[in-house]
């Protein structure tokens, strides 16, 4: 049966004109949305199974996350040698470049499982990740698009290129995967040129890579202006900020996405509206590595597309878009800001930047739509409306634990219990090959 009915809920639609359907209901056939309106009116013009019982639940677009590193499950618990690190250079020279160099092939399979059913659990059905792992790249990209087309989520894949073991370290795999995903035309994987920092690539690897970028006709998802360390190492070599070295190399558009954003001047953030670059904001990451914040408010103020993302810290997003809203009012010293931007990172930017990357409508629930659902147990304690959804959602839909996740129509998890991985047993099979990655660390 490739059709049937999600009824009895609450249905948020998002999208430009966002509609609260109490008692509504979703019409799924072959992988898209069919049709979206009243459970009663639904249920007269389609004759097929109620297989989704949303009674006292809510149904949304599946969430999307903008920035993810898939490969770092197996930090978790593990504890650095030595002093801790004091910088955000220390810690990625302490952890996260002896974690990725460690990997081997099954632990990059494996540990891409463990946050793809987090995604799931969460309700994120679209990931943009950043992949290393300098002891197996060739055919990193294959084993990430395996877990991830087992898991039945979607992704855009990349390698992070860097020349901090070999020079343009990572490109050819990136080339053999856009080579791949040119053949393929999936509707579940896409490519992306993927760079580590400007404080990593020379300029001979940026050019290099432009040149596979375009040849395949793709955007750049990279590291920009994380810590102080990347703007100070552009300004010593090549006597310009970040920003003005990515941009005058072509590394920029609108295509390409910008991660993080933090140590930006006036000039570097005009030139990211002017090249139409994305920028992606990692809150809890940025406060866990205690780099700073970037201006999100002034960037969406001038016009940037900003999207949100994890940087591999989780996979629930709308506890990522709670952070953002806090954040951003602490910073500001001002309670009237970040209740519409926060939201409007995850629900709409978001939606509007895999646009440009998946060949199917994401983040909306109207016709033609993918089929990419989250339905969330959620019992409304005051009216809920299309006027004050954003209220429910920071302050009660963040908290709501998601029963069932769908992507193109398929259900991967149903009644909070996820079927299409086994979760037991992968995290079992990453706790025995965790023992031995922190072992060669």
């Amino acid at each position: 049966m490739n059709d049937y009915l999600i009824a009895g809920g609450i249905v948020i639609t998002l999208g430009k004109n966002n509609q609260v359907i109490h008692d509504g209901a979703v019409y799924v056939k072959d992988g898209l949305i069919a049709d979206v309106g009243k459970a009663k009116e639904l249920k007269e013009r389609h004759d097929c199974q109620v297989k989704v019982d949303a009674r006292n639940k809510v149904v949304m677009p599946g969430f999307i996350c903008a920035h993810h590193h898939l490969y770092s499950t197996m930090a978790r618990g593990f504890a650095p040698p030595g002093e801790p690190a004091s910088c955000f250079g220390e810690i990625l020279e302490r952890l996260w470049w002896k974690l990725d160099k460690a990997l081997l092939e099954d632990d990059v399979y494996v540990s891409a499982l463990v946050p793809l059913i987090e995604c799931i659990r969460n309700g994120t059905t679209a990931i943009f990740d950043h992949h290393a792992s300098p002891s197996y790249r060739e055919g990193s990209l294959d084993v990430l698009a395996r877990a991830v087309l087992e898991s039945g989520i979607r992704a855009s894949l990349c390698y992070e290129v860097s020349d901090r073991n070999v020079p343009t370290g990572g490109l050819a795999e990136n080339e053999r995967f856009l080579k791949r995903m040119a053949a393929e035309k999936s509707p579940f994987l896409t490519g992306m040129m993927g760079l580590h920092a400007s404080m990593t690539l020379s300029d001979e690897t940026l050019e290099k890579c432009r040149a596979v970028a375009e040849r395949y006709g793709v955007g750049y998802h990279i590291h920009v202006a994380e810590g102080s360390e990347d703007h100070s190492d552009s300004l010593v070599k090549y006597g310009v900020r970040t920003v003005e070295r990515l941009v005058s190399r072509g590394i920029c558009g609108k295509s390409s996405l910008y991660v993080h954003c933090i140590h930006l001047d006036d000039r570097e953030t005009e030139l990211i509206k002017e090249t139409g670059t994305t920028a992606v904001h990692n809150p809890e990451s940025n406060m866990n590595n205690a780099v700073g914040v970037a201006n999100v408010l002034g960037m969406m103020g001038r016009g940037i597309l900003v999207g949100l993302g994890t940087d591999g810290m989780a996979s629930d997003m709308p506890a990522q878009m709670r952070c953002a809203y806090l954040l951003h009012r602490l910073e500001n010293r001002d309670p009237r800001v970040a209740f519409c931007e926060a939201p409007q990172l995850l629900l709409w930017n978001n939606a509007e930047i895999a646009a440009k990357f998946f060949p199917v409508r994401l983040g909306v629930i109207e016709r033609g739509a993918a089929a990419d659902l989250a339905v969330l147990d959620y019992i409304p304690p005051t009216t809920l409306d299309a006027d004050n959804f954003l209220g429910h959602f920071i302050f009660g839909m963040v908290d709501a634990v998601v029963d069932t996740t769908i992507v193109a129509g398929r259900i991967l998890m149903r009644n909070k219990q996820v079927l299409s991985l086994d979760e037991e047993e992968i995290a079992a099979r990453c706790r025995t090959l965790a023992a031995k990655v922190w072992s060669r660390i």
